[in-house]
């Protein structure tokens, strides 16, 4: 029976295919043996014709011998039913409900069937395909998440320092009135511009969903305001790491105004400044230049500069290199310069000086504006 179900094989017809065959197979079966049984029955009535009670005796016989194969018949229609149809694939749909209950979804379900068990499998396959893509998605979105958040949370420091720094400078001088009204004032702006962008960055938390979404807001700003700014905030960050810096422009003499990000600039260059103060000797040079469709923000520093490693993991996430203080940091400040800078259709330069010290340069995307 085994060999005539192989031959024909069953696994390609469906449940009722093949439960239609193998009801004729054992009715067949079940009949060829209840003929031998009649034979059988009438063999022993004939030889025990001269008893009175034997032709009762053998009709009882008789019916409960075909009773019995109608009953073995039928169980070993329904084993061999199960067998070939139903125990492998109902074996591999336990041992995947088993692993995807245990969050192991990294197999695959595999049944060349072609009935509805078949069907199943492959829809069950697809399922835990489905589930496998979800759970690797809401994985990396957890793990956007926390970065977004570090990222957050390592650049909201550097304005409420630089605010921090201010208000420090007010505490001290403006009681005596011995700050002049036009630095009071520009101080005030500044502050200003940082409240704002706390309260950008305190929106852009609740909305969100990673680093990339941030969106970018293109305006047109005088290229001295925008330096004078950029400038302000270096040498507050310097200064708390006990550095202090210098800057210069090579702008085009046409370059009055640029169309950036403001607050993104902002965010890139002060990032550049904090990696560059905290390796520097005692100096950090900022050098800014706008000129074929960008505009260029290049940070030097008078330190050791970049190792091997450095020069290829510095922009990495959460690389934070061999200095002692490393452990003060994330390790977030030159990657989220990178993804910034290509956001806003730049780039960003990785190297070593040519008289020591490392020196990145920050290239954005803009249009210059004329008079």
């Amino acid at each position: 029976m085994a060999a005539v179900l192989s031959w024909l094989r069953l696994k390609r017809l469906t449940l009722l295919q093949s439960f239609i065959l193998l009801c004729t197979l054992t009715l067949v079966a079940v009949l060829a043996v209840v003929v031998l049984e009649f034979n059988w029955a009438e063999s022993i009535r004939s030889r025990l014709a001269d008893r009175s009670a034997a032709d009762e005796w053998v009709l009882y016989a008789l019916v409960g011998t075909i009773l019995l194969t109608i009953a073995a018949g039928i169980v070993l229609m329904a084993v061999l039913f199960y067998r070939w149809k139903l125990r492998e694939p109902l074996g591999i749909l336990m041992k995947a409900s088993e692993r995807i209950s245990a969050n192991d979804l990294g197999f695959r379900i595999s049944y060349d069937g072609k009935d509805e068990m078949g069907e199943l499998c492959r829809v069950f396959e697809k399922m835990r395909g489905q589930l496998e893509q979800n759970y690797k998605t809401l994985w990396r979105s957890a793990e956007e998440r926390k970065r977004l958040n570090a990222i957050f949370a390592h650049d909201l420091r550097t304005p409420l320092s630089v605010l921090k720094g201010y208000s420090d400078l007010l505490t001290a001088y403006l009681p005596g009135n011995s700050l002049p009204a036009d630095k009071l004032l520009d101080m005030i702006q500044t502050m200003k511009v940082h409240i704002v962008r706390l309260e950008s960055y305190a929106e852009a938390m609740n909305s969100i969903q990673k680093l990339e979404d941030l969106p970018v807001r293109i305006r047109e700003i005088e290229t001295d305001r925008l330096t004078s700014l950029l400038d302000g905030s270096a040498r507050q960050i310097a200064a708390g790491f006990g550095k202090t810096v210098e800057s210069s422009a090579d702008a085009d003499s046409d370059a009055d105004s640029v169309a950036v990000d403001r607050d993104i600039l902002m965010q890139v260059v002060e990032n550049m400044v904090a990696n560059g103060a905290r390796h520097a000797s005692s100096r950090v040079d900022i050098h800014y230049r706008a000129g074929g469709g960008q505009f260029s923000v290049t940070v030097a520093d008078d330190g050791e500069g970049f190792s091997d490693e450095a020069l290829r993991k510095a922009a990495l996430p959460f690389y934070r290199g061999e200095a002692p203080e490393s452990n003060e940091h994330h390790g977030l400040g030159l990657y989220i310069c990178k993804v910034l800078c290509e956001k806003h259709g730049g780039s960003l330069l990785i190297e070593n000086g040519s008289s020591g010290g490392g020196r990145v340069t920050a290239n954005f995307g803009t249009g210059l504006i004329n008079r």
